[in-house]
């Protein structure tokens, strides 16, 4: 399996999801959405590569030293969302159609709105995800321009 590699700015971020069946989740998202499985270790702790960044899925637990308050857990309720994995896509129509050739289910087709085409899906444990194509005629969120970890002012 492949490593992580080193994070370039001293940071990598992940995306972290809680799995009822980690092993599901797996496939969904290296099946589904065309991630790679990058690590599988003890305890069903998984990595997926998708596109440049991770989703690292593993099992819910209760309250650890670290975090004494906290319980991991799936979505109790998945139209109630306080969070969520936006991806964003060259060619939503081909995404949609390959996807749900793949067994995605999305809630409805893609949308246009102002400055985007988008639509949802969700994965096998509830969690949702966005799935858009930027049309901004001024391409602030083309890849070219997408924000870097620089800040205003100074130069990359």
């Amino acid at each position: 399996m492949a490593e992580l590699p080193p994070p370039p700015e001293g940071i990598v971020l992940t995306h972290f999801i809680v799995s009822d069946d980690v092993e599901r989740s797996r496939r969904f998202y290296t099946e589904v959405l065309g991630g790679r499985l990058a690590f599988s270790g003890p305890g069903g702790l998984t990595y997926v590569a998708l596109a440049n960044s991770w989703i690292i899925i593993n099992v819910g637990g209760g309250p650890t030293d670290d975090k004494p308050t906290v319980t991991l857990e799936t979505p109790r309720e998945p139209d109630r969302v306080s969070s969520f994995l936006n991806i964003r896509v060259r060619d939503i129509a081909t995404v949609y159609a390959e996807w749900s050739a793949r067994g995605a289910q999305f809630l409805t087709p893609p949308k246009q709105h102002q400055y985007e085409i988008r639509c949802y899906i969700r994965d096998p444990d509830g969690y949702i995800i966005e799935v858009g194509q930027t049309t901004d005629p001024t391409g602030d969120w083309s890849p070219a321009r997408w924000p870097s970890s620089t800040p205003a002012g100074e130069s990359e």
